[in-house]
């Protein structure tokens, strides 16, 4: 390798964290020549961390309850890509080992992967497209549109961003197949291309890093956050998701107006059975939960319908067999992609392993139906309800969903702790 003009080469080696975010090293191409062939190592700590970047020292079996000791990380080649932003720049995903050699099971990457050979053992391979909701202000804080969604004259303010976009994610190796605006100021949808296997939820967490690193080399500013303002649509990260037998669509009927195959009703069936406890993994913020209520287009309840946006799962169907799916719009733009996608899939998979049969679809305003289940509204309940799924515990990979479970009550712990300017303002002059 050599350097490139004036610009210094590095490989960005990176470790998607619990929260979503990717941590590592930068390296030098000798450097990152070694790590291909032998390895390199980054501590642990890389995995125990909170958004704040606090240890979570309230789980004791790693990080810095035991050291913080160094892992073995291997370099994933096939994810090697060049950062077009940051010339004579690339990056490369990894996978941190045990001591042994085997994979470290408290890396959401390996989280997903683990799951998906389970579905494989079904005879199935998931493939998987993530919709996101995203918010961009210029340098002075003002958001980029005024929140008028589908608006084919609003989309132009974007121009300058997408159009570095595309080559941005060209080069990462991404299809974004379209944008459009959402009914919230400063809010862009962008729907990526359907990905078998590991690819999708890869795809998704370098959407996100290179959508926040380009906006900021621009002088924009990028938030996946859920809730960023009361009173206005919040950022979702819808999943849409098939599975697949080689080359044939196992959600597709012959016909458009045929139904549902068993296949796709039993994976909807398991989705929502599994939808409260994962829910911790959809929405794992104190500030997700903020999204989650009646008007804004996200789901309340444990509901699915033919082509209905207010439930928790929508049905599509299609003339076309590669297009036939569920579409899963709990997630949150917030979500770990990797986790996101493992919770849907997994609890897809338990349908479909145990036949379940879904209730009705719903017809009409799913929210207008205090008669259906309710999906947890806070973190907490999500965690109680994650906690009391057994099933989808085991399915993730129990040791990993006791340290998850564990860093959600870090974070409702950290909220406990704190108090906001809405407490002070509403509060401290009529108590």
């Amino acid at each position: 390798m050599s350097e490139t003009g004036e610009h210094a080469e590095f490989v960005l080696l990176g470790i998607p964290d619990v929260n979503g975010p990717i941590r590592g090293k930068a390296l030098r191409p000798d450097a990152f020549e070694s790590a291909l062939r032998h390895g390199t190592v980054m501590t642990d700590l890389i995995l125990g961390l909170d958004p704040v970047d606090t240890p979570i020292t309230d789980y004791e079996k790693f990080g810095i309850r035991t050291g913080a000791a160094d892992r073995l990380v291997h370099p994933d080649p096939d994810t090697l890509h060049d950062l077009s932003w940051r010339p004579g720049w690339r990056v490369c995903l990894a996978t941190p080992s045990w001591p042994d050699g085997s994979p470290c099971e408290f890396a959401p990457r390996e989280v997903f992967r683990h799951v998906l050979e389970g579905v494989t053992e079904l005879g199935f391979e998931v493939m998987a497209a993530l919709e996101y909701e995203i918010r961009l202000w210029d340098a002075g804080g003002r958001p980029l549109s005024s929140g008028i969604s589908y608006s084919l004259t609003e989309i132009g303010r974007y121009e300058e961003f997408t159009s570095r976009l595309v080559p941005a994610l060209e080069g990462l190796g991404i299809e974004l197949s379209a944008v459009h605006t959402e009914a919230g100021p400063g809010l862009l949808e962008l729907n990526l291309g359907a990905r078998r296997g590991l690819r999708a939820a890869d795809d998704a967490a370098l959407v996100k890093f290179a959508v926040k690193e380009l906006a900021s080399s621009m002088g924009l500013r990028a938030s996946f956050l859920a809730k960023t303002a009361p009173g206005e649509e919040g950022s979702s990260g819808h999943i849409h998701m098939s599975c697949w037998s080689g080359e044939t669509n196992a959600f597709a009927a012959a016909d458009a107006a045929d139904p549902l195959p068993r296949e796709l009703t039993s994976a909807i069936a398991g989705v929502l059975d599994h939808l409260p406890a994962a829910s911790l993994l959809l929405n794992p913020n104190v500030n997700s939960y903020k999204r989650l209520v009646p008007g804004w287009f996200a789901p309340i309840n444990a509901t699915w319908g033919y082509e209905n946006r207010s439930c928790a799962v929508r049905a599509i169907r299609s003339s076309r067999p590669e297009l036939w799916r569920f579409e899963c719009r709990r997630p949150g733009a917030d979500a770990n992609p990797y986790l996101a996608l493992a919770a849907v899939a997994a609890s897809a998979a338990l349908g479909i392993r145990r036949s379940l049969t879904p209730p009705p679809p719903v017809e009409g305003d799913a929210y207008e139906r205090p008669d259906l289940p309710a999906l947890p509204g806070s973190l907490e309940a999500a965690l109680r309800a994650f906690e009391a799924d057994d099933v989808l515990r085991q399915a993730l990979g129990e040791r990993f969903s006791e340290y998850y479970a564990t860093s959600r009550g870090w974070e409702l712990k950290a909220w406990r702790e704190t108090v906001t300017e809405w407490e002070r303002e509403r509060y401290e002059r009529s108590v």
